[in-house]
């Protein structure tokens, strides 16, 4: 008897460790949490002083900070078609903002498709055995298109499909994977005005621009439900929320946090976009409510014991709007920081975002790195994270930053580049400290063709790019050039022409 129970009791101990080791040799999952227009300083990590973002702050002390990462570009669907593919704007299929319908008129809604196969960051995670999930917005392609993301490697998608319709908080419908989900919200435009003589002062005045169901609570609540329903295998949980891209939109119960604790001039809508009584107390609002998500998913995962096993990545899609576009105020937020430039352009504010990457147990907790790096180096940081540096997809520009995420010493990279067809045509180039711009370089197709004259920074010393300094380096300007034109694929859906010859 007394040694049956001892056999009992090896085979229990076995059994247990057996479990501890499965469970040790469980990849990683990764949860990668990407703001909309979020701005370098719209975070007290980052130097945030008038918005609350306890969540977003308590990863960065968990984890590290990287003080010069650069989003895919400098506006939305080429930037995630950088993170998607780690090919950067001169290489990657989307370069710019553009609807479907103009690659197809079958299309209404939906930005440009990518096509079948092009997004390797969550195929190459699919083929490993992940369970993905997609909850925000898209941008990548229609419903039903090649650049659907149910056609690109994601189980499951919650959210907006279209950018345009996800300038509405309040929409009429989401997406729930493939199907129209019907929500509790009257059917308005998210580009209005107020009536003429209308008492700018009065809430009920702007009580029309509202709905019952907000959207980003209903995407939160989802991203939730597929942590619960794939606690148990490897899961990759896509964050991409709309938040805080316009239009200016919050619960009441959000925006009283913030009511009357700073100067307000109320929206009437004339910048494009909804109106709104207290448009700087709606942006911090939505901003902290979005940081209140990222708290709930956090604590989930700490709740299910799946802490020290899941990766968790911050970061914004590119740089905060200028000029009070829509009522938002980035200069009264400092929204940039101590960057110049915004959304659609590449001067360092445009591109240069607020990144956080939390892995217990291995990344050292309130560290920072100011290693330049970019979108298209999270494929294959991510696969040698979890170890699986090998399936790293051929012909990507991404360079992994895993060994600068474990404190190990790392070469600089050795250039970054961007390029865009929009906002007139631009480009940039970053090598060490110096970083090369152009710009006017894509006139309408009946303009003349006249760039501007390269600018040239030096980073370290000017990180507001104040100081043009091509002028007294001509040797560093020729060498960055010719990089820039070397790295630049001419595309003819997104055509660039002073980089494309003419």
């Amino acid at each position: 008897m007394k040694l049956l129970r001892l056999l009992i009791a090896f085979c229990l101990a076995a059994a247990a460790h057996g479990a501890i080791a499965q469970t040790a040799g469980r990849k990683p999952n990764i949860i990668f949490l990407l703001a909309d227009d979020l701005g370098y300083g719209d975070v007290g990590a980052f130097g945030q002083k008038k918005i609350r973002t306890p969540n977003i702050d308590r990863l960065a002390a968990e984890g590290m900070k990287l003080t010069q990462h650069y989003a895919g570009n400098n506006v939305c669907a080429p930037s995630r078609c950088v993170l998607m593919t780690g090919k950067h704007p001169g290489h990657a299929f989307i370069r710019d903002n553009r609807q479907a319908k103009a690659f197809d008129p079958k299309w209404d809604e939906g930005q440009t498709p990518v096509p079948a196969g092009e997004l390797t960051f969550p195929l190459t995670l699919k083929k490993l055995g992940y369970t993905l999930g997609g909850f925000g917005k898209w941008g990548l392609g229609p419903v039903g298109s090649t650049g659907d993301p149910l056609k690109q490697g994601f189980d499951r998608f919650f959210g907006y499909n279209c950018q345009s319709v996800a300038h509405n908080y309040y929409p009429a419908y989401l997406w729930d994977n493939d199907k129209k989900r019907t929500l509790d919200n009257p059917k308005f435009s998210a580009h209005q005005k107020l009536a003429e003589g209308a008492d700018v002062n009065s809430a009920e005045v702007y009580s029309k621009f509202s709905g019952n169901e907000y959207a980003p609570d209903l995407i939160g609540a989802e991203a939730i439900e597929f942590i619960h329903e794939n606690k148990d295998h490897p899961f990759f949980l896509y964050f991409p929320t709309t938040v805080p891209h316009l239009a200016l939109q919050v619960p009441e119960d959000s925006l009283t946090e913030y009511a009357g604790k700073f100067p307000e001039d109320p929206y009437d809508g004339s910048r494009g976009y909804l109106p709104h009584r207290a448009p700087r107390a709606a942006y911090a609002a939505m901003v902290t409510r979005m940081d209140r998500e990222i708290g709930r998913i956090v604590d989930l995962v700490k709740e299910l014991g799946l802490d020290e096993n899941t990766i968790f990545v911050f970061s914004s899609d590119n740089g905060p709007l200028y000029d009070k576009l829509g009522g938002t105020d980035a200069e009264f937020f400092e929204s940039a920081g101590p960057l110049n430039g915004r959304k659609g352009s590449m001067f360092e504010g445009g591109i240069r975002e607020p990144t956080i990457v939390r892995w217990k147990g291995h990344i050292t907790a309130g560290s920072t790195s100011d290693r330049v790096s970019g979108f298209e180096d999270w494929l294959p940081t991510l696969l040698d994270l979890i170890g699986e540096k090998a399936a790293t997809p051929a012909g990507i520009d991404g360079i992994s930053m895993a060994p600068t995420l474990l404190g190990e010493r790392q070469d600089e990279r050795p250039f970054l580049y961007r390029e865009s067809p929009g906002y007139g045509g631009q480009a940039c180039i970053r090598v060490g400290e110096w970083k090369l711009i152009r710009e006017k370089l894509n006139p309408g197709p009946k303009a003349k063709l006249k760039p501007r004259d390269p600018q040239l920074f030096d980073i370290a010393n000017d990180i507001g790019e104040q100081n043009d300094v091509a002028d007294q380096h001509p040797d560093i300007v020729e060498k960055l050039g010719k990089l820039m034109k070397e790295q630049h694929v001419k595309s003819d859906l997104f055509p660039i022409r002073a980089l494309d010859g003419e």
